[in-house]
């Protein structure tokens, strides 16, 4: 099986030649294909895609959030990380506290009209402000529910306690390397319906310990192949690292299983323009070796050492 950059190229490849079309909740519609692997060996670079510019402190940041058991999009905010403002904006639009002009139907829309793209820059940047600035109102639309870090580090259980999975898995990791059940589960089926801003699209991973070494299989369920996808890899590469640095052992693969993989009708001619693009050597990670453990590490504390790559390319987000 490919690895390296190219697993990912030939996945786009793949579904542009052999997708099937099928229509989704965005109503955006995708190409589509069920059941994709891809694997990348941690020893050859830190998999951060080069075909196109990928922001490595946005996947960082975002990731810590997650381990920190957060939920509120304040803490992504304050690090300048927008991507998951979306969601918590939909949900301030659609209320009855919002009283601004009408900005359902944003992804249609905005292709269509300049000045509607304007007049939602300035609500969303309202809505920024007020993340940061007002703590009630943070509390109240910042939140996303029971997304990753709630469900990693405070799985609610029907008993009225909460499971710290990631802590759980990493001493299980230290004390039973060779157990099959170093698993991580964000799928809940009690809070998918209405206690979640998007149901998880990475619902699962597991740890293997062979050899002094790491290796991590993610399975995620729906994946943006273009947007999303690259983010996917390079966050999961990021947690091998991490655990890995926790547990004193080195990092070896990360196994990208991925379920529905799809491309956006509105990013094909952007998955085009990448595939035209020819690969550069990954980068390589770098991790502050006097960092105590993964639940205190911050941002400053990982650094990517010789990225080189070609210019991102913009697409509109599926909403």
């Amino acid at each position: 099986m490919t690895s390296g950059e190219q697993a990912y190229l030939d996945l786009c490849k793949t579904v542009l030649e052999k997708g099937n079309k099928k229509q989704d909740r965005t109503n955006t519609g995708t190409l589509s294909v069920f059941g994709h692997q891809m694997r990348f060996d941690l020893k050859e670079g830190f998999p951060l895609l080069t075909t196109k510019r990928v922001p490595f402190r946005l996947i960082a940041s975002e990731l810590l959030w997650f381990i920190k058991g957060d939920t509120n999009i304040r803490y992504l905010l304050k690090h300048n990380n927008n991507i998951w403002n979306e969601w918590a904006f939909k949900t301030w639009v659609e209320s009855d506290d919002y009283q601004g002009p009408d900005m359902k139907d944003f992804g249609h829309r905005s292709q269509q009209d300049e000045q509607f793209r304007s007049i939602y820059q300035q609500q969303m940047d309202t809505f920024k402000q007020r993340i940061l600035t007002d703590d009630v109102f943070a509390a109240k639309y910042g939140d996303l529910g029971s997304v990753y870090g709630r469900q990693w580090r405070a799985w609610a259980t029907s008993r009225g306690e909460t499971i710290d999975q990631l802590a759980e898995v990493i001493e299980a990791i230290k004390t039973n390397p060779d157990s099959r059940r170093h698993i991580v589960t964000a799928w809940n089926p009690e809070d998918v319906p209405g206690n979640m801003a998007l149901p998880p699209c990475h619902t699962m991973f597991q740890f293997y310990v062979a050899d002094g070494k790491l290796s991590c299989q993610l399975y995620q369920r729906s994946g943006d192949i273009f947007l999303g996808v690259p983010f996917n890899i390079a966050s999961y590469a990021l947690l091998t690292h991490l655990v890995a640095f926790e547990c004193g052992l080195e990092a070896g693969e990360f196994i990208h299983t991925l379920g529905d993989a799809h491309i956006y009708s509105n990013h094909l001619e952007q998955v085009n323009t990448q595939l035209e693009r020819t690969p550069y050597r990954f980068p390589e990670l770098e991790i502050n070796s006097e960092a105590d453990s993964i639940f205190t590490i911050e941002l400053e504390d990982l650094h990517i050492k010789d990225y080189e790559s070609h210019p991102p390319i913009k697409a509109p987000v599926a909403v």
